[in-house]
């Protein structure tokens, strides 16, 4: 009996509870996968082995049987040195990466005595100035021993010069230092609308970063290609696959263009996966993520090195799922994203706290969810099977419609002239608005269910404890940054940000300059408003 033979003569289509099953994409799904809805894939080829091409089961042979996914929470509120003591704490209990959240006043290039750092000093993350800030931030914490990860990305060039002056301030030379600078503009332009100038000499700056890091910092990822967030802004999973490795591409291309051999460089790129409540659609996400990335660097771009082929990724639990109504229901939320972030084989995970819907997470909302990471890594028994849902009919047969449905967007994004005439035209940002709006419009119907807000509702709910920021932090961080000021060579301050306006204009790479610039105690808001002199403010299209 085939499959459609027992789907026609012994399924009880009228016992369904839903007239549509559909994944939270929408992306319709069958009562039964059977091995007919993988025909014409060959094992080797399409799927392979963990750490063999095309890595449809894993980057890395052994992969959780030799090494633990790194487990990074992100952390970062009011002061340096607030966040440095939750540095300190979330290494002490068991955390082996860190994970950096700065402020909306440096996401968006102003000092926190800037007019419009008012009220956001420290708030949605660790406020950070000038290179005072980042030496407390990191202080007593060994650049050669932690990997870092930073959130940011408009001004990422100026807080990675920060962060390579400290490593030499503590003896730490440039070749050991590792971690991971997100520092992916275009998804800005499509999603997350932090940016300062337009995506032209915003991918320059990136191009600057990856050619400075391939030759002087080896172990640092210089771009961190995110998915998250055009997941966030109300994506699909197959648009977010899509958009993210169509950035990847565009970076790829303008490194080449650099004169830069795409094997010296492309091992060190890394991407950023969002992690919603779908548990087989993710799981199928980041399958189909790693055969399309070595696809494209081996075949589009002719990488020979094998490294050059691997997708190693970074995830976090999906945001944009967590609920300020039964916030308690998060911690279940987080662990299923979790879990299917670890079947899908990420490399480092971030879990959020059950409280990040209302405030930043207090420390014991951060524990819980370092635990949650702990326990399925220690207790569930799934790390020690290497991709223990290859083979899965269903899984696969999602895997294939995955890739295939993104490589789909990504030709006809190639078809507009690639993804920075496509941001330009607004081509990615219409495409998830309309997704995000199909959402709703589910959710509203009933059609999708967020329990505890369009069902199973309570007419009322206990407060949990939230973390909140004391105005006193931005008083005292306004008046240090202040003092800074006051009290530095102001000529050396002076001809500092004189040779950036330079390197900005001649098309000098910007890095040396820059790190240059912020041992003379350049503030970030300073050099930012360089970038805005010499490349223009950018104006989202959709707004004029």
């Amino acid at each position: 009996m085939t499959k459609q033979e027992w789907l026609a003569q012994k399924y009880p289509k009228q016992e369904e509870r839903l007239r549509r099953f559909s994944t939270i994409s929408d992306m319709e799904v069958a009562p039964l996968y059977t091995p007919e809805d993988t025909n014409g894939r060959d094992y080797e080829r399409d799927i392979g082995f963990p750490g063999e091409y095309p890595f449809t089961r894993g980057v890395y042979p052994s992969m959780y049987r030799g090494k633990l996914w790194t487990m990074r929470q992100f952390a970062g509120f009011g002061t340096p040195e607030d966040t440095n003591r939750r540095f300190k704490f979330l290494l002490a209990e068991g955390q082996n990466g860190l994970s950096t959240a700065f402020d909306m006043p440096v996401l968006m290039g102003y000092d926190a005595d800037h007019p419009r750092a008012l009220g956001e000093v420290g708030r949605e993350g660790v406020a950070v100035s000038t290179l005072d800030d980042m030496e407390r931030l990191f202080d007593g914490i060994p650049l050669d021993k932690v990997t870092t990860s930073m959130t940011v990305n408009c001004t990422a060039s100026i807080l990675l010069a920060m962060y390579f002056a400290v490593a030499e301030k503590q003896g730490v030379p440039l070749h050991k230092v590792g971690g991971t600078i997100q520092n992916d503009m275009l998804k800005e332009y499509i999603a997350q609308k932090e940016w300062i100038c337009p995506p032209e000499p915003a991918v320059r700056i990136v191009t600057d970063m990856i050619e400075f890091c391939t030759k002087e910092a080896p172990r640092w990822h210089p771009v961190s290609i995110s998915g998250y967030h055009i997941r966030e802004a109300g994506s699909t999973a197959v648009q977010e696959l899509a958009f993210t490795l169509a950035d990847g591409i565009a970076y790829v291309q303008a490194a080449i263009e650099r004169g830069l051999n795409v094997d010296d460089f492309a091992p060190r790129l890394s991407f950023f996966f969002n992690l919603h409540n779908d548990f087989f659609e993710e799981i199928a996400k980041l399958r189909a993520a790693r055969r399309m990335w070595a696809k494209i660097m081996r075949e589009r771009f002719g990488a020979k090195n094998p490294r050059s082929w691997l997708l190693r990724t970074h995830a976090q639990t999906a945001g944009a799922s967590l609920t300020a109504q039964q916030p308690l229901n998060n911690i279940v939320r987080v662990a299923i994203q979790a879990l299917a972030g670890v079947l899908g084989g990420v490399q480092s995970l971030h879990t959020n706290s059950m409280d990040e819907t209302l405030a930043l997470p207090t420390e014991q909302a951060v524990m819980v969810a370092l635990r949650t990471q702990q326990i399925i890594a220690e207790e569930s028994g799934v790390a020690n099977i290497i991709d223990p849902l290859g083979g899965s009919w269903a899984v696969e047969a999602l895997t294939d419609r995955m890739e295939k449905e993104a490589f789909a967007y990504i030709n006809r994004i190639d078809e507009l002239g690639g993804m920075i005439r496509a941001i330009e035209i607004g081509y990615p940002q219409k495409e998830i608005a309309d997704a995000a709006y199909r959402y709703q419009q589910q959710l509203d119907a009933g059609e999708k269910v967020i329990v505890g807000v369009n069902k199973y509702v309570v007419p009322e709910e206990q407060p949990i404890e939230i973390l909140k920021i004391d105005p006193e932090v931005e008083r005292r961080q306004v008046e240090r940054v202040r003092k800074i000021k006051r009290e530095r060579n102001q000529a050396l301050v002076k001809e500092k940000l004189g040779r950036v306006h330079a390197a900005c204009r001649n098309g000098e790479n910007l890095m040396p300059v820059l790190i240059d610039a912020v041992k003379a105690y350049c503030t970030l808001g300073e050099i930012a408003d360089v970038y805005r002199d010499v490349f223009g403010v950018y104006r989202d299209p959709a707004w004029l």
